[in-house]
């Protein structure tokens, strides 16, 4: 089974077409980078996987359940309340810029949604958050406040705190571009941790080398299409589209 299918899903912002009849499955396990140009839809099509948008058409499902579906011109139905509450709970989203509390500890914003949601107790909602923040080398900052860490520390608990829920898929957008070039590396690190922890993951990214190394499968968008699809070395060394070969010619 899938842990996630994309059946056709298109988006408009207006009269702007921004996702064109968009189609692709995560399998469990898997490592799904999304790269392509700025403005080719790949974080508007993160964002309407993890429900922030609303589709215009097509169809999102996750664990083979149907989690919400539009047809053209047609308002989007939802899973009923408590099977789409718990089609959430499914995957964690880590944002580009972080988006902690700025006036809750470190601890308390790792712990807060699994306490108000997972109804954990605190005392297992911080025994599994101080598990996840030594894995990620922040142990000793569970204490700080957001304003007292660097970049690289903040998404390192970004990821922590999604994490913390037990997601079954971990969505990435451009989790390095609000970094310093030297802070980069540390949350790419963590990511390739995840990786070989199996975590399942879709990761939109432009940094090209990692996506290669990291990924099972790409898929290079360009215009609101998927343009080309298929493991690293068939994207990176024989890339069998014009649009993909002049995309992939700027990072050589």
């Amino acid at each position: 089974m899938n842990y996630l299918e994309v059946e056709h899903l298109q988006k408009h912002f207006g009269e702007v077409q921004v996702l064109k009849d968009i189609s692709f499955s995560v399998k469990p396990g898997e490592v799904l980078s999304i790269i392509g140009p700025s403005g080719s839809g790949k974080s508007t099509l993160l964002r309407c996987c993890t429900f922030l948008e609303t589709l215009s058409s097509g169809k999102i499902s996750y664990m083979g359940q149907e989690a919400v579906q539009a047809k053209d011109g047609k308002r989007p139905v939802y899973a009923p309340k408590a099977e789409f509450r718990k089609i959430q709970h499914y995957f964690g989203l880590v944002f580009q810029n972080f988006n902690l509390f700025p006036h809750y500890s470190v601890l308390r914003n790792i712990t807060e949604a699994p306490r108000l949601i997972l109804k954990k107790s605190r005392t297992e909602a911080e025994k599994t958050a101080m598990e996840l923040l030594k894995k990620v080398g922040l142990a000793d900052k569970a204490k700080a406040y957001p304003c007292e860490l660097s970049g690289g520390q903040q998404q390192r608990v970004a990821i922590v705190r999604a994490l913390a829920m037990s997601p079954s898929i971990l969505f990435f957008d451009e989790p390095t571009s609000a970094l310093d070039p030297e802070l980069t590396g540390e949350i790419l690190e963590v990511i390739r941790l995840l990786a070989e922890d199996h975590m399942t993951m879709v990761i939109v990214t432009h940094e090209m080398s990692f996506a290669r190394a990291i990924s099972n499968r790409i898929i290079f968008m360009a215009d609101g299409y998927i343009v080309e699809e298929g493991t690293p070395e068939q994207i990176f060394e024989r890339p069998a589209q014009e649009r993909t070969r002049q995309f992939l010619a700027h990072y050589q």
